[in-house]
């Protein structure tokens, strides 16, 4: 997810070119890591949060890669949904599992609930480079919350 982001966020012009594609590539690709974090960290909790997150990011990812550049109306809201979506599915964690991931896990989450309503809010304002910009920070935080939970002394295995 940390790579992803960054690669939005190193050319946010050039996400914005290809738009629903990129976006979309990048999405399937993060849906696909987690539910391969799910399965693979299942004794961690929240198995089916990260099954679900993982199947709607795939879900948007399949159906922006199928649309043309000219419907960004579809990729503005499928995009602001999929971060509030995620966003959420982050702070329902947190609250289940609180003294094993702590305050970054819930920052990400907030973050992500939050760029969501912006991008919704700004439609149809919003230009492809908002899209990539938020995608990119969500991306980047969301990846290192994980990675932050999994190097938490409680998470570590013997």
């Amino acid at each position: 997810m940390i790579l992803i982001g960054a690669a939005v966020l190193a050319d946010v012009a050039f996400a914005s070119l290809i738009g629903s594609t990129f976006i979309g590539v990048a999405a399937i690709l993060v849906g696909t890591f987690e539910i391969g974090n799910a399965i693979s960290t299942r004794g961690w909790g929240g198995f089916t949060w990260q099954m679900i997150l993982g199947f709607l990011y795939i879900a948007l990812g399949l159906l922006l890669v199928g649309v043309d550049g000219s419907e960004t109306q579809l990729l503005t809201y499928g995009l602001g949904l999929l971060l509030m979506l995620s966003g959420t599915v982050r702070i329902l964690f947190v609250l289940n599992h609180w003294r094993e991931v702590g305050w970054f896990m819930l920052l990400s989450g907030g973050f992500g609930v939050l760029a969501g309503l912006v991008i919704l809010a700004e439609f149809p304002k919003t230009g492809l480079w908002v899209l990539g910009l938020l995608l990119g920070i969500d991306l980047i935080s969301h990846g290192l919350a994980w990675l932050g939970y999994g190097f938490l002394p409680t998470n570590r295995k013997a």
